[in-house]
């Protein structure tokens, strides 16, 4: 392999370079950024005074094969002494809560939290985890998520809590999203052992397997629950930059927008506004409509599967407030979409990483979360939306949520178009669908990022890892 084109510097694309680039096999990596920055949605701002701020993600889960292997990754990048954790035992882990008949509700936790009715559920949960065991198994390829959790655990389940955890994950309604794509852990334990009660007890499905590092061993003796960097999640995609740079095997292009990509005798010619390069193989780490736009009419079924992922755009509003404002103490709450189809949730920053607080003097951070699948219904056509309107409206919810009167000292809006993609029902066959027609026509190319088989950070870069594998043929 000589040649390869990564298209996309967000955190999918620095992966898969980061993991191409440490094979003997690859003679060189290319790297194309549109933008004049790398690290796509993981953005962080550093104030002057030391508080840091969150724009995308915040805090990265360490559990499972994907998790293990993003520690490995930072353990590697020598990033293990910036690590801020978060245990299970902390009150962000212990108390997060739904914002339901405009009042704060907690999520029930542990075996009497379960024995207990806790608004706003009208009866004890244990009840609908005892009668799951005894719903019948449907042998269906696919069922939009809302559909999946009426059936096997009630209505008021899917109503509250799963409405508002697939707003606060994917910004997505669940009556559309997919249970295979966006749930699988659940469609794979009603499949293979007919309850989801069981499949949690006793597994479903083969697991991948990474070995921890002594990072992810840290994690499991100290009890983490998430995690983030002392200087925001950003340092992640920097110290893969410059990982890239001191390698000498990947030149890094910001500011080049790829225009079209067209067949070449061995790979592929990318077309460029200011020029084109040739690729013996392209791993594309773009958006699946971005790159839908720029592949060859000899594409076309794969064109069109392309461009039947759609994405929504997320209002993120960062907000900052003097002393300490809170009510309570947790994560954070959700609302769903019956509540209010404009506000997602409010995360309490603060709570979970008070050392991005500034360190002179008590503060309080928070962030709205906004619009979803629901934004052009709520705030109308992203072109026309106005700024001033987007920030009162998320300071009118924390006043309204959580009785804070006095207006905030510093705020932040990122308006972030199409930023996660929505795998509604079908989702995995035509995944399946795009993987077999690139194998079919032996094209030389390579489809990872968060269109296609998990919109988490873990997940992107644990695919551009298995992307890599695939196509050197050897594991990492």
């Amino acid at each position: 392999m000589r040649t390869i084109a990564v298209l996309g510097g967000g955190i999918g694309g620095l992966a898969a370079s980061y993991y191409l680039c440490r094979s003997p096999q690859v003679t060189k990596v290319v790297l194309l950024e549109s933008s004049s920055r790398l690290g796509g949605w993981l953005w962080s701002t550093r104030r002057p005074d030391g508080a840091v701020f969150e724009h995308g993600p915040r805090g990265i889960r360490p559990a499972g094969a994907v998790g293990r292997n993003t520690l490995n990754m930072v353990e590697n990048l020598g990033l293990g002494g910036e690590i801020v954790p978060v245990t299970y035992s902390h009150d962000a882990s212990k108390s997060r809560y739904l914002y339901v008949n405009k009042q704060l509700h907690k999520m029930p936790t542990g075996i009497t939290g379960l024995l207990r009715t806790v608004p706003p559920f009208s009866r004890p949960l244990i009840f609908s985890i005892a009668m799951e065991m005894f719903v019948k198994k449907r042998h269906q390829q696919d069922e939009s998520v809302h559909a999946f959790v009426s059936r096997r655990l009630g209505k008021e389940v899917a109503e509250f809590a799963v409405d508002s955890l697939c707003r606060g994950v994917f910004a997505g309604d669940c009556r559309k999203l997919s249970v295979r794509s966006c749930f699988p852990a659940l469609y794979n334990a009603e499949q293979h052992r007919g309850s989801l009660t069981l499949g949690m007890l006793l597994g479903s499905g083969t697991s991948k397997v990474v070995p921890p590092g002594s990072l992810s061993w840290r994690s499991v003796k100290e009890s983490w629950a998430q995690w983030s960097l002392r200087r925001g999640l950003e340092s992640l995609p920097e110290s893969i930059g410059d990982f890239l740079q001191h390698s000498r095997r990947v030149v890094v292009h910001r500011d080049s927008p790829v225009t079209h990509l067209s067949p070449a005798a061995t790979g592929w010619t990318i077309h460029m506004e200011d020029g084109k390069i040739s690729a013996d193989h392209i791993v594309s780490a773009l958006p699946a409509k971005v790159l839908s736009a720029m592949l060859p009419s000899s594409c076309l079924p794969l064109i069109q599967q392309l461009q039947d992922i759609s994405s929504v755009t997320v209002a993120v509003v960062n907000l900052q407030y003097e002393g300490c404002v809170l009510p309570v103490r947790g994560f954070g709450h959700l609302l769903p979409s019956s509540e209010d189809k404009g506000v997602l949730g409010v995360v309490y920053d603060s709570v979970p990483f008070p050392q991005h607080d500034r360190p002179d003097g008590p503060t309080t951070r928070l962030t709205v979360m906004m619009g979803g699948a629901w934004f052009q219904e709520v705030f109308g056509p992203v072109a026309s939306v106005r700024e001033e309107d987007l920030l009162l409206r998320a300071t009118q919810a924390v006043t309204a949520h959580l009785g804070v009167t006095s207006p905030p000292t510093w705020t932040h809006l990122a308006l972030h178009q199409e930023c996660i993609p929505q795998y509604h029902e079908g989702h995995h066959s035509r995944v399946e669908f795009m993987r077999q027609f690139i194998k079919k026509k032996k094209l030389p190319l390579s489809l990872i990022g968060s269109s296609y088989e998990g919109v988490s950070v873990n997940d992107v870069i644990f695919n551009a890892r298995l992307a890599a594998e695939e196509l050197l043929g050897t594991p990492l």
